[in-house]
C-alpha cells in the first residue's frame, strides 16, 4: 500500500512556544530543565497530531534549538576552538549559533565569542549555521539528537522515521576556519563516515526501521569528486546496517546527480512540486526493492494543493512500480509553513473564498494522507475531500480577487526608459555629493532601530483598539523623536527614523498595498529563534495611497541631516510573502516595482535626500541550478531598477543586502545600479572584500562592520581591524561605515555601544586620512 510521510514539521510550535522557551532560558528566567521539558511537551503535541491525522511514517530528528545543520555540527563534536572553553554543551551550543558575551566573575572567566557565520537555507528566507572544519578536524559522536528523539516518541507508543542530515551536504555546506590551511571540506568525509556509521547502528538498536538522509545538495551543479562522495558514502552506510535508507533531495531537480546514490539506497525522496518533469526520467532508475517517495505537496508555500493533479501524477508512479513501492508526502519538511489555518479567523471571516485556498501544515499532512488513500482505495474513498477541493481550485482561478486589469496593462505598457536610471553613476555622485556633503566615510545604520517592548504593547494595542490612533500616532513620533535625537547624539552622518511604527519589513508594506493580505498566526523561523509572518500575495499588486511620506518627512524635520526613506525592493517583498504561484513571478516583481516606483517619487517631491530600497532577498531568489540564472537576474534587477530609477540625479538611492553568497552575483549587484550598497560582511568571515581582489565596484559601499544578529558588541579595535581591511580594496571615496544589518532584534544598551564605537572608527580613519594629507 502507498504509505503516507512527512519529512520535517514547524518545530517552533503551534504558537511559537520553542521561541518562548529559548528566549527565556537566555534571559535567565528558565532553568536548562524547564527548557528541556517544554521541548518534551512541544515534540510529544506534534508527533501525536501529525498520527491523528494518519501519517504512517512520522519524523523525528527534525526538532531543533537553533536549526538541523548547528545539531548535526554540535553532536559531531565539529565544535570551533573558540568555543571549548564553554563547559555547558548546551550554553556551548547557543553561543555557536547566536554569540556570547559574558563579563568574568569570581568564579568564571571571560567570554567573548561571536556566532558562527549564517547563510540562506538554499533558495528560502530559512538560515543555518555553517559549520567550520580544522584540516585535521576529529569528529566525535555525543547525543545524537535523532537517537534522542526516536527513544522519546518510542516512549510514548509512536514509532517514527528518524532524519538526519547527511555526510556529504554536511561537509559540502561547511567551510575550513578561517584562521587555517584553506582545503576541501570533502576530503574529511573518511573521518565523519565511522560516526555515521555508528549513528546508524544507534538508531538501529534503540528499534528504528526507516531512517531519512536529507542530502539537499544533490540539487546543485555537482562536480565529480561530489558525485564520487556521494558515492563512496552510501556503499559504506547501506553496507553498514539493515536499516533502511531513505535518501531525501528537495528544492530543486537532481537531474543526473541520482546515479552516485540510486543503487545503494532502499528509497529515493524527491520534489515534484519544484520538478515534476523529472518523474517520467526517474521512474526507469528506481530499482525492484526500492520506493520512490513523491514529494507532491508543497512544503514551501501556503496554497491548497490540487489533489487531482497530485494523484494523477502519482499514478504514474504506482502504475510503473506497484502501490507497496511509493511513499507520497511534502515537497520539503513543512517547517516552512505556518502551522494551522485553525487560527486564521480573521481571513476566515472577513474573505472566506481566500481562506479556502489556504492550507497550512497541519492541513498539508491530511492532504497528503487524502492522496495516498485515493491511490490505496480509489477516488470514491475520498470523494467528498476531492469534489471540496476541486471547488476551491476552481475558485481561485476565476476569482475576481485575483485579477486587476488597470495593473496589468501599466506592466504591460512600462516604457523602456523607465528601467534605468536617467545618468550615470559618476554624474549623479557629483550632484549628490554636492547636495548632501557628507564627510569621508560616512557613517549610517541599515533602518530599523530596537524594537522595545513598550512598542510592541503600543501595537498591539493599538490594533485592538484600545489605544486611538491619535494616541498612537504621538507615540509612534516620540519614538521617532529618541531614535533621531540618539543618532545625532552619536553622531551619524545619515539618519534614519528607525521604523517604529513597522511590524516586519514586508508585512508592513503589505498592508499598504492591494492584493496581499495577512495571517494571525502564520508564524515561520527565520533564523535561531526569530520568527517572521509573510503576508499573503493572492492578487495583482498596486499602492493604495503614499505609504511612508508621512513618517519620513517628520523625521527629516527633527534634524538638518540627511534623512533616509525606508522601502522593502519588490524582489523581496515577493520573496519574503506567501506569494501567489498562478502567474510568472516577473510579472508579479513587475507590479510591485511600479507600485515602489510611486512611492520613491512622492518621497523626492517631499524633500527626502536619500532613499533606500532593500533587497535582501534578491540573492537567495536566485535558481539554484545555474542555467536558471540569467533569466532570474534579469526581470530581478530590471524590476529593482523600474522601482528606483523616476527620479533626479541629485536623489541618492540606497540598497542593502544580507547573509547570502554575493561573489555568485557580483555583476548583477553592479547592474542594479545603486548609488550605495550596504551589504554584509563581518559575518561571513569578509569574504565579500575577496571579490574586490579580481573585480570592481565603482559606486558607493558600505560592508558591514559588525553582526547585529548577535547581542555581543565589538571593540573599536576590532572595527579598525575590519575597516583597515576594506580600505584594501575599496577608495577612501567610495567607503561608508555601517552595521551589517537593521537593529530590530537588539536591546538598546548594545546598539548605543556599538554604533559608538562604529562612530569613533569612522572618525579615527578620517584623522589619519588627514594626516596623510
Amino acid at each position: 500500500m502507498v504509505v503516507a510521510t512527512n519529512l520535517g514539521f514547524p518545530y517552533v510550535g503551534a504558537k511559537r512556544e520553542l521561541k518562548k522557551l529559548v528566549e527565556s532560558y537566555w534571559s535567565g528566567k528558565t532553568t536548562e530543565a524547564e527548557l528541556r521539558q517544554g521541548v518534551e511537551g512541544i515534540q510529544a503535541n506534534h508527533w501525536k497530531l501529525q498520527q491523528a491525522q494518519g501519517l504512517e511514517h512520522i519524523p523525528s530528528g527534525d526538532y531543533t534549538l537553533w536549526d538541523r545543520v548547528l545539531d548535526t555540527a554540535h553532536q559531531f563534536g565539529a565544535i570551533p576552538a573558540r568555543y571549548q572553553n564553554i563547559a555547558n554543551p548546551l550554553d556551548q551550543y547557543f553561543a555557536m549559533g547566536r554569540g556570547l558575551q559574558k563579563a568574568a566573575t569570581e568564579t568564571t572567566a571571560k567570554v567573548d565569542v561571536p556566532a558562527m557565520e549564517m547563510k540562506k537555507w538554499f533558495d528560502t528566507n530559512y538560515h543555518f549555521t555553517v559549520p567550520e572544519f580544522e584540516v585535521d578536524q576529529a569528529f566525535t559522536l555525543q547525543n545524537p539528537r535523532a537517537v534522542e528523539q526516536f527513544k522519546t516518541a518510542k516512549a510514548l507508543g509512536i514509532h517514527t522515521r528518524p532524519v538526519i542530515v547527511g555526510p556529504v551536504s554536511f561537509l559540502k555546506l561547511g567551510k575550513p576556519v578561517k584562521s587555517g590551511e584553506q582545503f576541501d571540506t570533502l576530503s574529511l568525509l573518511p573521518k565523519v563516515l565511522p560516526l555515521y556509521v555508528e549513528l546508524l547502528k544507534q538508531l538501529a538498536e534503540a528499534g528504528a526501521e526507516w531512517v531519512q538522509i536529507d542530502e539537499p545538495v544533490l540539487i546543485f551543479d555537482l562536480d565529480a569528486e561530489t558525485k564520487l562522495a556521494f558515492e563512496k558514502s552510501y556503499k559504506t552506510l547501506k553496507a553498514s546496517t539493515n536499516l533502511k535508507l531513505l535518501v531525501a533531495a528537495y528544492f530543486g531537480r537532481v537531474e543526473n546527480n541520482i546515479y552516485p546514490v540510486k543503487d545503494h539506497v532502499d528509497g529515493l525522496h524527491l520534489d515534484f512540486v519544484r520538478a515534476p518533469e523529472e518523474l517520467e526520467k526517474v521512474l526507469p532508475l528506481i530499482g525492484e526493492n526500492q520506493i520512490l517517495s513523491l514529494g507532491l505537496v508543497d512544503g514551501r508555500n501556503i496554497w491548497i494543493n490540487n489533489l487531482e493533479q497530485s494523484i494523477q501524477l502519482a499514478e504514474k508512479a504506482v502504475a510503473a512500480l506497484g502501490k507497496e513501492r511509493v511513499f507520497v508526502g511534502p515537497s520539503c519538511s513543512l517547517a516552512h509553513s505556518p502551522f494551522s489555518t485553525e487560527f486564521e479567523t480573521k481571513i476566515q471571516q472577513a474573505n472566506p473564498e481566500l481562506f479556502s485556498w489556504l492550507s497550512f501544515s497541519v492541513q498539508k499532512t491530511k492532504e497528503i494522507v487524502v492522496i495516498a488513500k485515493a491511490l490505496n482505495e480509489g477516488r470514491d474513498a475520498v470523494k467528498a475531500e476531492l469534489a471540496a477541493n476541486a471547488a476551491a481550485i476552481e475558485s481561485r482561478r476565476t476569482s475576481p480577487q485575483t485579477t486587476n486589469k488597470e495593473v496589468r496593462e501599466r506592466v504591460a505598457q512600462i516604457p523602456a526608459s523607465a528601467w534605468k536610471r536617467a545618468s550615470a553613476f559618476p554624474i549623479r555622485r557629483e550632484a549628490q555629493v554636492k547636495k548632501l556633503n557628507l564627510p569621508l566615510y560616512p557613517t549610517t545604520t541599515i533602518g530599523s532601530f530596537p524594537q522595545t517592548k513598550e512598542i510592541r504593547v503600543a501595537r498591539q494595542k493599538h490594533n485592538k483598539g484600545e489605544l486611538s490612533d491619535a494616541d498612537y500616532d504621538a507615540f509612534i513620533k516620540s519614538q521617532m523623536k529618541e531614535v533621531v535625537e540618539f543618532q545625532e547624539k552619536v553622531g551619524l552622518d545619515v539618519l534614519v527614523h528607525g521604523e517604529p511604527e513597522r511590524n516586519d519589513m514586508v508585512e508592513h508594506f503589505g498592508h499598504l498595498l492591494y492584493g496581499y493580505d495577512f495571517t494571525q498566526n502564520g508564524w515561520v523561523v527565520s533564523y535561531g529563534s526569530r520568527c517572521v509572518k509573510p503576508p499573503v500575495i493572492f492578487g495583482d499588486v498596486s499602492r493604495r495611497g503614499p505609504m511612508t511620506i508621512d513618517e519620513i518627512k517628520y523625521a527629516q524635520s527633527l534634524t538638518s541631516k540627511p534623512m533616509k526613506g525606508m522601502l522593502t525592493g519588490p524582489v523581496t517583498m515577493m520573496k519574503w510573502a506567501f506569494v501567489r504561484d498562478d502567474i510568472p513571478a516577473k510579472d508579479l516583481c513587475a507590479q510591485v516595482g511600479l507600485a515602489l516606483r510611486d512611492e520613491v517619487v512622492d518621497l523626492e517631491a517631499a524633500g527626502i535626500p536619500c532613499i533606500q530600497v532593500d533587497e535582501p532577498a534578491i540573492r537567495e531568489g536566485l535558481p539554484i541550478r545555474r542555467a536558471d540564472w540569467d533569466a532570474y537576474l534579469e526581470w530581478s534587477v530590471a524590476s529593482f531598477r523600474l522601482s528606483t530609477s523616476g527620479i533626479s540625479d541629485e536623489t541618492q538611492i540606497h540598497t542593502h543586502m544580507c547573509y547570502s553568497d554575493f561573489n555568485d552575483i557580483f555583476d548583477a549587484i553592479v547592474a542594479l545600479d545603486a548609488d550605495v550598497i550596504t551589504i554584509e560582511n563581518s559575518k561571513s568571515d569578509e569574504k565579500l572584500l575577496k571579490i574586490f581582489e579580481t573585480k570592481q565596484y565603482t559606486n558607493e559601499i558600505g560592508p558591514g562592520l559588525y553582526d547585529i544578529h548577535s547581542p555581543r558588541v565589538p571593540s573599536v579595535e576590532e572595527m579598525k581591524k575590519r575597516f583597515a581591511d576594506m580600505l584594501k580594496y575599496i577608495p577612501d571615496e567610495l567607503l561608508w561605515a555601517n552595521p551589517d544589518c537593521g537593529l530590530k532584534t537588539r536591546q538598546w544598551p548594545e546598539t548605543e555601544a556599538a554604533l559608538v564605537n562604529l562612530v569613533e572608527v569612522a572618525k579615527y580613519f578620517r584623522s589619519l586620512k588627514a594626516q596623510q594629507a
